[in-house]
């Protein structure tokens, strides 16, 4: 986790922590969509909360910073990789934040003793592809 956060903020994405009295209670951060030079204007999302934390607004309140801090570094598009279709708060908070959901790789994953799809979920940001970057 360490070396994640120096590599995302090496590479001038933000990554957020929210806190409440002294506790680390979610974050949320943007890294590169891809390591090629075609994909250098979109990013991928990433945002996690402590279970005792969620419903609070914290998760929404890291992903409007987040995508702003994103605008103002001039990306244009976001995506959010939600690593299982059964995370309906993480795929309903990024649909109230204008992400539309753009495919689903089915069991894509392992985890928790279980096959877990991949939910692709992408935003516009600033005037997307609209305008040359």
């Amino acid at each position: 986790m360490r070396q994640r956060y120096f590599d995302i903020i090496g590479g001038g994405f933000p990554y957020l922590v929210a806190e409440r009295a002294g506790e680390i209670v979610g974050y949320a951060y943007a890294s590169p969509y891809r390591s090629r030079p075609a994909y250098r204007h979109t990013a991928e999302n990433s945002v996690y909360l402590h279970p005792a934390w969620t419903g609070r607004s914290i998760g929404r309140q890291l992903m409007l910073a987040l995508l702003a801090e994103c605008e103002a570094k001039g990306l244009r598009q976001i995506v959010a990789v939600i690593g299982d279709s059964a995370n309906i708060a993480s795929i309903a908070l990024h649909r109230r934040l204008g992400f539309a959901t753009v495919g689903t790789i089915r069991s894509a994953g392992f985890k928790f003793g279980r096959w877990v799809d991949t939910v692709l979920m992408q935003r516009s940001l600033g005037a997307g592809d609209s305008t040359l970057p």
